[in-house]
């Protein structure tokens, strides 16, 4: 069974024991996210046993602060369990099925916004392409790490992002600050912005060399909606085939 379809929901926090005199090094340790402090997270991954990995090395709540009240595996399941738990921190990945973590950010536009209880997103991917950085950064999220960073990190940048900072892996913060700031930072494309985020990525597939059939199973969408995605973006692209679409996506680095 695709993962996309297995059961979510509320998940328990770890067996809630007193920590062992000993913890083993490197083990996340509440005391430095500060005395008694909480934060209810969600993990949104497609991957069953990164997920499963994380919630090992950060969900010890009476160890570590972090209580992992819900997972996900695709978009719509994200914004369902993010919508029913309105956990302070939610744990992105970047690529999702259902039209990757930028479409989470944008289905949950009203709970980031919320004044009193805002729930604050963290892309945790292991992508640092400049097109997935941007993207979820312009949708909302707080901060940007990859997946080499070590547990202890990772709670301390859950927090930080629960405090309403923005966090982000070393080599990423001046990326970031160049993009937004610098003078010198690359126009935006105006042709891709015309797409939407579904329609990019169905483009990236297609020029890719995926079969219709293919990008309907990967995306969960029929075959129909693919042609007419493709559709679409030749129309807005103004461009005739498929060929002169993989061309124009080469030309841009985006497959």
């Amino acid at each position: 069974m695709s993962e996309a379809n297995e059961p979510t929901g509320t998940v328990e926090p770890g067996d809630g024991g007193a920590a062992e005199p000993d913890a083993p090094a490197g083990t996340p340790d509440a005391a430095d996210a500060g005395p008694g402090r909480r934060v209810r997270v969600v993990l949104v991954d497609d991957h069953r046993m990164f997920r499963t990995g994380v919630q090992a090395e950060i969900g010890q709540t009476e160890r570590t602060g972090v209580e992992v009240v819900g997972e996900a595996a695709d978009v719509d399941q994200a914004v369902s369990v993010i919508t029913a738990t309105r956990p302070e921190v939610v744990l992105l990945d970047v690529h999702l099925p259902g039209g990757g973590g930028v479409e989470v950010l944008r289905r949950c536009a009203a709970l980031m916004a919320d004044a009193e209880q805002p729930v604050r997103f963290l892309a945790l991917s292991v992508s640092d392409a400049a097109e997935d950085v941007i993207g979820v950064i312009r949708g909302g999220a707080r901060g940007y790490v990859t997946k080499t960073i070590t547990g202890t990190d990772l709670v301390d940048s859950v927090f930080r992002v629960q405090d309403g900072d923005a966090v982000f892996s070393p080599r990423l913060a001046g990326f970031v600050l160049d993009a937004f700031a610098s003078t010198d930072a690359p126009p935006i494309d105006e042709d891709l912005d015309r797409l939407t985020q579904r329609e990019r990525e169905v483009l990236r597939l297609i020029a890719r060399g995926y079969a219709y059939k293919e990008i309907a199973k990967q995306l969960f969408i029929s075959v129909k909606t693919v042609e007419s995605h493709v559709s679409a973006v030749l129309r807005k692209l103004q461009l005739s085939n498929r060929h002169e679409l993989t061309r124009w996506a080469t030309a841009r680095r985006l497959v």
